[in-house]
């Protein structure tokens, strides 16, 4: 009986072992071939939430193309709604998302992507993704933010290049015509 129970405990130790090996292999794998990671302290990552709405890039919310050739998605949470609440980006470009938030935490979450983001106040969160497909995308809030959290929602929407760059050149001489 002793030697049943013995062998019975070696094969409890052996699953614990593999369970153990398995949980440590998705950490690393979800940490450095996915790159997953926590939020922290990176350049240009902290800025005060009292000034969040005037302290730039977040003073200019919207699709901006930057010094590497694709494209920043400048938005901040607010309560209870996403500045800017529709988003139009290139399909096929580069897209790292900016993002922070001036009151409460909220989260940042777009349908059918990996993109998912914590907003703490004060705190830059960035996360790159380039869309495959025109489309529209859903944003949603997925961090309780207070009672209309569940009102926390905007679009993100996707369109080929050359219609991108058509309504970026409508859109500078609508601005250069008000005097913007």
């Amino acid at each position: 009986m002793a030697t049943r129970v013995h062998q019975v405990e070696k094969a409890f130790l052996l699953l614990g072992g593999l369970i153990l090996v398995a949980f440590l292999f998705a950490l690393f794998f979800a940490s450095f071939a996915m790159g997953i990671h926590l939020p922290g302290k990176v350049e240009h990552g902290i800025i005060d939430p009292a000034q969040a709405r005037t302290t730039p890039p977040f003073d200019r919310p919207g699709v901006w193309r930057n010094d590497s050739g694709g494209y920043d998605a400048v938005l901040r949470g607010e309560m209870w709604r996403f500045i800017p609440a529709e988003l139009v980006v290139p399909a096929g470009e580069e897209i790292t998302f900016i993002a922070t938030s001036p009151d409460v935490i909220h989260g940042l979450h777009v349908e059918d992507t990996r993109i998912n983001m914590m907003l703490i106040p004060g705190q830059v969160a960035r996360n790159t993704y380039t869309f495959r497909e025109p489309g529209t995308y859903q944003m949603v809030c997925h961090e309780y933010c207070g009672p209309a959290h569940h009102t926390m929602y905007g679009n993100i929407v996707v369109v080929p290049s050359e219609e991108f760059e058509a309504r970026r050149a409508t859109d500078e001489a609508g601005n250069r015509e008000e005097g913007r």
